[in-house]
Formats: C-alpha cells, structure tokens, sequence
C-alpha cells in the first residue's frame, strides 16, 4: 500500500511532524533568501558597481518592498485555487527571481531579481499559513506556528555561515543558485507528500471585492486590527536591524570574520523562545505568555537605550551582545502568538484575512524600518532609541486589543442594576 500522506493532524500525536516539517521548509525559504546573503551583500553593490553609499541595504529593502506586493495576491488566490496551486505559482517566480540574480550583469538587474524573489515567496510564506488555520485554530494553531516560526528563526543561526562559506568556495551568485535547488525541493515535496487542505466546497471567487471585504473584517476586528499593527512594529525593528546589521559588526565593531558567527548566535535566542513557547502555551495560555515577554521586550529596548547613552553610542559588545539575546528571546513568544491571535477570528477567510494581515503589518515594517535605518550614524543611540519608542507603542497596542476584549466580554446582564 502506499504510505500516506501527512495530514496536518494525526489522530493520537496532534500535529503531524511531516507537516509541520513541510510549512517550517516553505516559510524558512524567505528566511534563507535573506541571511545567507548577509555576509555578501557589499561585496554584490561593489562588485555590481553601485553608486550610493547604503545602496546595499536595497538588497534587503527591496526584497521585503517584492514581499509586501506579493502577499495581497497570493492569499486570495489561494482561497480560489486551492493552496497547492497557489504555492507552486510562486516557486515558480521565485526560481525566475533567483536565477536573475545568480545571472546579474548590473545592480539595477540584481535589485530587479530581488523584487522578483520577494513576489514569489510571498505565496509559501503567507499560504503556509492558511494550511494551518486550515486545520488547526487557537492554542493548538499557536503551538504549531510556535514550532514552525522556531524552524524559521534558527534559519539565521546557520544561513550567514552558509553564504559566508559559498563565497569561499566559490562566489556569492552560487547562493542564489542554492536557493533555486532548495525551492524546487520544497515544491516537489508539496507535490508528493502533501494533500490539498482546502476542500472545494469552502473556496472563494478570486475577486477584487472579495479581497476588500476581508480586508474590512481585519480592519473592523480589534483583535486581528492590533494584533497585525503589532506585528508590523515588532517588525520594523527587525527589518531596521537586518538592513543596518552589517554595517554594525563590520564597520562599527570591525568583526567582519565574526559576523555570520554573531548573527546566528543571537537568532538562537529567538528560536529557543519559540520552542518554550510551542510547549507552554497550551498550560499557560497564549495572551499571558505574550503579555509578559512583551513587559520583557520593552524593558530591554529601555535597557539597551541606556546603556547606549551611557558609551557614547558605542556599548562594548560583551554588555551589547547579551541584551540583543534576551530581545530575541522576547520576540520569540511575540511572533507565532500575534499571528495566531490576529487570525484567530478569521477563520472563515483565512487566506484572504492572511493576505491583508501580511500586507497591512509587512508595510508598517518597510516604513518604519527605513525610518530607522536612517538614523545609524555609526552609533547605536539614536538607532537604539527609535526601537525603544517602536517597542512601547507595540505594548500599547497589544494593551488596547486585550481592552476591547475584556469590554466586549461584559454582557448588559453583568453589569449591577440601577437602582
């Protein structure tokens, strides 16, 4: 008999591993096409003649600009074709997007393959997602995004050593050929190990009107509203810290051997707190685990504020490198929970209510990561400063979410009667 194929549940075990294996491959796709690039990306501006100083942060900017465009597309498309078919029509674009870079004669044309790239793996990112809401909702469909974003986040722990050692080996266009073979893997393995998680009774016309109505219901929902607002915070700090990293280790720091070391160290923080986070949250609860690492997040932003003021801008990396590790570790119980919650009450759309959470929280990170990068002055304390404000408004927002829950659990029959 052939052996079948993994289900997103198994009647004894919960989530299948198989599964859970397959969606951490498909979303760990953009997180590859990010950091192996890290240690390479001015080599690639000086190489492909780029004029602008901070030009090479385009490869990074622009990938996530490719992302955002990408998202609104794919999540609909999903609800209408089915997630398989929409999943195999971005690793398509992506190969195309991949091979353009490996094959780039000019910056313009890398910066081009870029955006390509960052359009077709917006589908397995966002439509993964759907998979699991397809199957799975509350603590259980935390406890598989926990996993999940785990795989995810310990992509970065390995992927600038893996750039940084294809470049010893031979040149950076042969990470983009690396990425092309790793897409096709993960699409083959869709293919055949993978059944189709969205009957046909339960699609949606592909249609623009369809796509504004969902984006309404996230918008007129306060929990998904906030939750997605948070995200695209927390995010722009990440997207600001990824652009700008480089210029940290290398230029500031002068540990241009040491970088792929130092990144992936403190992306292991991040990983280790999804785990944690994938094996509590059932017991305790995933607003209360969320609650109090953002209280942690916060505190360390302050905290590395301070110290920040207090060196110049230029904190020694022994008392630097441990407080970035402890704001991984925060944001570890932040990402798979918000995402959880913000489509929680979306389940009857989820793909479409993905695509416009996507969309809405990855476009608040592009903006606001710019934002930040521009006050790197080769110092950390305006930089530093700027994710401190960003970290307090994504506690205030979480704040007021929980608020309108509360409020909204009041019935009129609970409250005393006038006398």
């Amino acid at each position: 008999m052939p052996a079948a194929k993994p289900s997103i549940e198994s009647e004894d075990q919960g989530p299948g591993f198989e599964f859970i294996a397959l969606v951490a491959m498909l979303t760990a796709l953009m997180a590859m096409s990010i950091d192996t690039m890290l240690p390479a990306i001015g080599l690639m501006a000086t190489q492909l003649n780029a004029t602008i100083k901070g030009d090479e942060a385009l490869i990074v900017l622009l990938f996530f600009a490719g992302n955002m465009v990408g998202i609104p597309v794919f999540g609909p498309m999903s609800d209408s074709l089915g997630r398989k078919p929409t999943i195999f029509i971005g690793l398509v674009i992506y190969v195309v997007g991949s091979l353009l870079c490996a094959t780039a004669w000019s910056f313009p044309i890398l910066l081009l393959g870029r955006v390509i790239q960052g359009f077709g793996v917006a589908s397995p990112r966002i439509v993964a997602l759907a998979m699991v809401r397809d199957g799975a909702k509350g603590s259980a469909m935390a406890k598989i995004m926990s996993f999940v974003m785990s795989v995810f986040m310990l992509v970065p722990i390995i992927a600038p050593s893996i750039g940084q050692a294809v470049m010893l080996l031979a040149n950076w266009h042969y990470i983009f050929y690396g990425l092309t073979v790793m897409a096709l893997i993960a699409g083959l393995w869709l293919g055949l190990g993978q059944e189709e998680t969205l009957p046909l009774d339960q699609r949606r016309p592909f249609s623009a009107t369809a796509l504004w109505s969902a984006a309404g219901e996230v918008v007129n929902n306060r929990i998904s509203l906030a939750y997605t607002l948070a995200i695209g915070v927390l995010f722009g700090i990440f997207t600001a810290y990824l652009s700008i990293c480089r210029r940290i280790y290398v230029d500031q720091y002068d540990m241009g051997g040491w970088f792929p070391i130092i990144f992936g160290s403190c992306a292991f923080f991040i990983a280790a707190a999804m785990i944690v986070n994938g094996n509590l949250v059932q017991k305790l609860g995933m607003r209360k685990l969320s609650r109090m690492a953002m209280i942690g997040y916060v505190s360390v932003w302050f905290a590395i504020l301070a110290l920040c003021m207090l060196t110049s801008g230029q904190p020694p990396l022994v008392f630097l490198l441990p407080l970035f590790g402890l704001w991984f570790f925060s944001a570890g119980f932040t990402f798979g929970n918000f995402n959880a919650m913000a489509m929680e009450p979306m389940g009857h759309i989820a793909g479409m209510a993905a695509a416009v959470s996507g969309f809405i929280s990855q476009g608040i990170g592009i903006v606001l990561g710019i934002f930040a990068s521009l006050f790197y002055d080769g110092t950390l304390t305006q930089v530093t400063g700027i994710f401190a404000v960003y970290a307090l408004s994504a506690f205030f927002i979480t704040e007021w979410a929980e608020m309108g829950r509360t409020v909204s659990a009041i019935k009129p029959s609970d409250l005393p009667a006038a006398h």
